[in-house]
């Protein structure tokens, strides 16, 4: 029995990953065909419209708000939007977390995380992989850090989540891994395979 019990949750490990990711995909798929579709239909003649259309319509609304948030006037008025966003009580924290969440794992902000680090905790033999998020504290309250401190994020394995310690610069050590590397190493509690370059 305990044979047959390792064989199914190793065979579960493989097809379990496979089987959330194509769930995803087909959740996000179906939800853009039903939106966008629907809208498609409205503007285009039946015989013109086809299944996966919707779909199509993501992806390029995607695409070009991307291009156009390249654009000065565009981003001046997203940030626009933003702010207005950010007045409303609970559609702040919400839109507020997930803007940042897929900032941190896109790393699209460029100064949300500068560089992978470990960090030693005290004089143990222990390390925590962290992200080093602000080296500079001024303009911030006095008391949060100083000349010798820099921000790290120390995220948590499987989660969503983690904590922003300010340490001393001492306790910081910059390891050869890039930023998407050490994060896959992170949250997933060093089982993610780690493909150098």
């Amino acid at each position: 029995m305990k044979t047959v019990t390792k064989l199914f949750l190793k065979g579960l490990a493989a097809v379990l990953p496979i089987t959330v990711t194509i769930y995803v995909l087909y959740w996000l798929g179906g939800t853009a065909e039903l939106l966008l579709g629907h809208g498609l239909k409205l503007l285009i003649p039946d015989n013109l419209y086809w299944p996966g259309m919707g779909v199509v319509a993501g992806l390029v609304l995607v695409f070009l708000m991307g291009v156009l948030m390249n654009a000065w006037l565009f981003r001046k008025v997203f940030r626009w939007g933003e702010r207005l966003l950010e007045r409303i009580p609970l559609v702040k924290a919400l839109y507020g977390s997930v803007r940042d969440l897929m900032g941190f794992f896109s790393g699209s902000d460029q100064k949300a995380m500068r560089k992978a680090v470990v960090v030693a905790v005290g004089s143990t033999p222990l390390r925590l992989i962290g992200f080093i998020t602000r080296e500079d504290f001024g303009g911030l309250p006095a008391g949060i850090g100083g000349d010798d401190t820099v921000a790290v994020y120390l995220p948590m394995s499987y989660q969503i989540g983690g904590f922003t310690m300010m340490v001393p610069r001492s306790a910081v050590q910059p390891i050869d891994m890039s930023i998407e590397q050490a994060v896959r190493f992170a949250v997933t509690a060093g089982m993610g395979e780690i493909n150098a370059g």
